[in-house]
């Protein structure tokens, strides 16, 4: 089953020290809402437990593949999205038919705009793209979402919740930054960081 256990964790950036010997854990089917104020760390936990920072101190357990979508969308600007998902799963070991893709699309509501350079499109287009990419991955990923509403109108939000509690009941775990509502079928727990000043 899979499991993250999060033991002691220092948070800094730079010189400074973030948060303290943070320590959490959660297994398969649970959601996690990390709150906290603007300059907390919220940002600089996921990338932490994505890999992409190391922690000051503190240890990360994952048996769970990790997806981290962050604020930045991170889609090619001349490709088209249907290009982005595709490079996005071949660099990623991922084995994504067009089928695959085209359902992913769909599912966000994104297909009608998927052939279209990713430059021309809307900010709530750009990130229904980024997060149709979480459905090219394991069945069985921590997904690793920072602000995942940001930009989506009422709709596509109903559809990120319909995404989320889909992955949940299929033994997925995600931790997402957000102030907003989200996966509200699911209770799961709430990891908050104090302000750091």
């Amino acid at each position: 089953m899979a499991t993250l256990q999060l033991d002691g964790v220092v948070l800094a950036r730079g010189m400074r020290v973030l948060q303290r010997g943070l320590s959490h854990s959660m297994s398969a089917g649970q959601i996690t809402r990390l709150r906290g104020p603007n300059g907390s760390g919220k940002s600089t936990l996921l990338r932490v437990i994505a890999g992409r920072l190391r922690p000051a101190a503190g240890a990360i357990i994952c048996q769970a593949p990790r997806l981290y979508i962050g604020h930045a969308d991170a889609l090619a600007s001349a490709r088209s999205g249907r290009d982005n998902l595709s490079d996005w799963a071949r660099l990623n070991g991922f084995d994504a038919t067009p089928d695959h893709i085209a359902a992913s699309l769909q599912m966000m509501s994104a297909a009608g705009f998927a052939d279209i350079p990713a430059r021309q499109l809307s900010r709530g287009q750009r990130r229904r793209l980024a997060l149709a990419r979480l459905l090219l991955g394991p069945p069985d990923a921590l997904w690793l979402l920072d602000e995942p509403n940001a930009g989506l109108d009422g709709p596509a939000s109903v559809r990120l919740d319909d995404l989320i509690s889909r992955h949940l009941d299929g033994g997925g775990m995600v931790i997402a930054a957000t102030h907003l509502p989200l996966a509200p079928t699911h209770k799961g727990s709430d990891l908050v960081l104090a302000d750091p000043q």
